[in-house]
């Protein structure tokens, strides 16, 4: 906050950052053994052995300065996890059938290696940015941390990156229609106003900006193809509409578009790592490769970034007509604590439980750790849901950014 420490900061990561390292890489020898020799993944276990050998130099030293360049070394070094994690999980399926327990137990995996990652890189973050030499003026931002954050801001520069990509695309896109309630003081649902008027009465939260925007961007982009690849890009198109609500215990963004929908028995493929419908792209990475292109990332991860203060970022469809998400967010900054994979005995019993077939009155739908469809499934609905866009699209990232959230903590 305000009045942290950096001793005490220093103290608190240097015991803390280890931990967490260690409990990911155990969890690494779970996972298939033929996964953890992809090339790809093997890298990125040496990283964090790497990382936690980096910290552990510190165990016993009051090295401050010293430590805080340790920090900025790890976070450079772990910027390209995600893209490489992926790469390697495709090198897997390019020389064998991945079962459907196998790929159960990497989307297990994947949610509590990306949770456990955008954690690390949160306090990590915290710490250079509040004690470190660079000293980047971001307001009244702590840290990473805006505890005034405009949603209403943030809103419109994820829709105006994506807006940019769209235009590029198809010459087209849909407009903004932006709308709030404040259910904290009974006022009346009103239009947001336009850019450059006063913004007297703009829902605020505390919150990390980065964060909020990408997960905004991702369904902005999804939401403004599927609306001008189902309508006449030279006629109207319907606008997305995006209608903030503030109520005493969360913040809810409903971003409703008119793209055509999803069909039902497809919901759950959204949030599965081993599912896109985006062409595949070059593993290779290099200076203009975006981090999710063709991977099939951005919906999973945005809602485990939502998920992380203990928010949520849920779908809703009606097939044929259009799409609804809701992110929620905490409003109140003492409930918005960390979700963090615990690891005990009952994660292990998870990676050796066999794939349960459902019977009849199965629920489906009902959690993030739902056992997915096999991999041969999501290949024929894939091949059978070409018209459908909420999964990998446009995964180009503009260059501008996003001009409120921190540049270092962006992935």
């Amino acid at each position: 906050g305000r009045r942290a420490s950096k001793d005490a900061s220093f103290h608190f990561l240097r015991k803390e950052l280890p931990v967490r390292l260690a409990n990911i890489m155990k969890e690494f020898r779970m996972l298939p053994e033929n996964l953890t020799h992809m090339p790809s993944l093997v890298a990125v276990r040496n990283m964090y052995k790497q990382s936690f050998m980096d910290l552990t130099e510190f165990e016993d030293s009051d090295d401050k300065d010293g430590f805080t360049e340790a920090l900025v070394r790890i976070r450079d070094r772990h910027k390209d996890v995600v893209m490489q994690t992926a790469a390697g999980i495709m090198e897997l399926k390019e020389i064998a059938e991945i079962s459907a327990n196998t790929e159960a137990n990497i989307q297990y995996f994947l949610d509590r290696f990306y949770m456990s990652r955008i954690s690390i890189r949160m306090l990590i973050n915290q710490h250079t940015l509040l004690f470190g030499p660079e000293e980047v003026g971001h307001g009244d931002h702590i840290g990473c941390i805006d505890p005034n954050c405009d949603i209403t801001r943030v809103v419109e520069d994820a829709y105006s990156n994506a807006r940019f990509l769209c235009d590029q695309y198809y010459m087209a896109c849909p407009e903004l229609r932006l709308l709030q309630h404040n259910g904290t003081c009974g006022t009346a649902r009103a239009p947001i106003p336009c850019r450059g008027q006063s913004r007297e009465g703009s829902l605020t939260v505390p919150y990390v900006p980065s964060h909020l925007y990408h997960i905004l961007f991702e369904l902005f982009k999804n939401a403004m193809r599927a609306v001008v690849e189902h309508h006449d890009a030279d006629g109207d198109l319907p606008p997305v509409q995006v209608l903030l609500i503030k109520g005493k215990e969360d913040l809810c963004i409903k971003l409703s578009d008119q793209g055509g929908g999803i069909p039902r028995s497809q919901m759950d493929l959204l949030f599965n790592y081993m599912f896109s419908t985006a062409p595949q792209v070059s593993q290779v990475a290099g200076d203009n490769t975006p981090p999710l292109a063709g991977y099939g990332y951005g919906l999973p991860l945005s809602r485990l970034y939502a998920r992380y203060f203990q928010g949520d970022l849920t779908l809703s469809s009606a097939d044929g007509y259009g799409t609804d998400a809701m992110i929620y967010l905490k409003a109140m900054s003492s409930e918005a604590n960390e979700l963090l994979p615990v690891y005990n005995k009952t994660c292990q019993r998870q990676y050796n439980t066999p794939l349960q077939t459902n019977d009849w009155s199965s629920q489906v739908h009902s959690s993030m750790f739902i056992r997915p469809f096999s991999t041969n499934s999501l290949n024929k609905m894939s091949h059978s849901s070409s018209n459908h866009h909420w999964k990998g699209l446009m995964t180009t990232s503009p260059g501008s950014g996003s001009s409120s959230s921190c540049s270092s903590s962006k992935t």
